[in-house]
């Protein structure tokens, strides 16, 4: 008899992107050669949600991108956006300030293949990467920690998933889109086939 997948963990991360309308420049980093997950792999900042980013009262985010990440989950939106932030500042060294929070939008929802011996379930957001404070050290999980122009990500090894949220990313930000005008799509897969679906 197969074994029941794994249920897929919440998690959350965050696409930085700042400059140029036209060719943001974007936070990457590389994940080590040991990681249990995506080995050598390009990544946004994020990781697992915690008991402890629940804890709080709400945040200012815009009512579509609070609603959002509410949807189909029984942890509060604020859960998304606090463990997105913290794994930032862990990663990276980098941190947002309090003013960023309404500025923030909500771009995909991605679920990791059945076959994948490690699931997750994440929420991935977009911010303003010129309003950052502090400089790029972190605690080593990400190597090759940078930023690079939109254009010139294609030698980067990069999954479909990363692929799809910069692309969605990028889409919203060269529209100058108000935070939360547009659901988040959420990427799955059926087999090997990527799947989107997306909100009327």
């Amino acid at each position: 008899m197969k074994p029941a997948a794994p249920r897929p963990v919440d998690a959350a991360g965050l696409v930085l992107l700042r400059g140029d309308r036209h060719d943001p420049e974007v936070l990457l980093g590389r994940r080590h050669a040991r990681a249990g997950f995506l080995p050598d792999i390009y990544v946004f900042p994020g990781g697992r949600v915690e008991a402890e980013d629940a804890v709080g009262g709400p945040l200012p985010l815009a009512p579509g991108v609070a609603a959002g990440l509410a949807w189909a989950s029984r942890r509060p939106a604020e859960a998304f956006v606090r463990a997105a932030f913290r794994e930032t500042e862990e990663e990276s060294g980098l941190s947002l300030p309090a003013e960023a929070l309404p500025r923030i939008d909500y771009v995909c929802r991605a679920i990791t293949p059945t076959r994948s011996h490690r699931r997750f379930n994440t929420r991935f957001l977009l911010a303003d990467g010129a309003l950052c404070r502090g400089r790029l050290t972190g605690n080593g999980e990400l190597e090759d920690l940078g930023w690079h122009r939109v254009s010139a990500v294609g030698p980067l090894k990069l999954v479909d998933v990363t692929s799809f949220v910069l692309e969605e990313a990028v889409r919203r930000w060269r529209r100058g889109a108000a935070p939360g005008a547009e659901p988040a799509p959420r990427l799955s897969y059926a087999g090997y086939a990527v799947r989107i679906f997306r909100r009327p």
